[in-house]
């Protein structure tokens, strides 16, 4: 989780910084983090356009410059050539419901995530894919080493 928190400071979201990272046989498969496709200018440089449009949080995904630490990890994976099948995902965030849905069809084993998010139908999807996930204290958060 400590990496997955040190992967989400390159965030380049001005609303919340999130950072996930691929493992698999204790190794490190991919990292990603939120913020806008190559080439696009980020939203710390023009500011961010769900904020000037009143969007909430949780709500209204696709009206935002910048893709989330989740997807940004499959794509790393994919531009590499590493599978994610059977691979555990820490992330900083509980993902919402598109990173869920394709991170089920990597077939993702594990989840684990220190910060929750308000999306209860994630949640029944992974249940529903019998991919375990999980809430868990990061040291960052207890002030600990870990």
């Amino acid at each position: 989780m400590r990496i997955a928190a040190l992967v989400s400071e390159r965030s380049t979201c001005l609303r919340r910084a999130v950072g996930a990272v691929a493992v698999k046989d204790k190794r490190i498969l991919a990292t990603g983090y939120n913020g806008a496709p190559s080439g696009i200018d980020h939203c710390l440089d023009v500011g961010c356009m769900r904020e000037d449009m009143g969007v909430p949080s949780g709500q209204r995904h696709e009206l935002c410059r910048g893709l989330h630490a989740e997807q940004n990890v499959i794509i790393q994976a994919a531009v590499h050539g590493i599978p994610l099948t059977g691979a555990e995902i820490y992330c900083t965030d509980q993902p919402c419901l598109i990173c869920s849905k394709m991170l089920i069809n990597c077939r993702i084993r594990a989840i684990y995530f220190s910060r929750g998010y308000p999306d209860d139908l994630s949640c029944s999807f992974l249940d529903e894919a019998k991919v375990h996930y999980k809430r868990i204290c990061s040291s960052l958060e207890q002030g600990n080493e870990a």
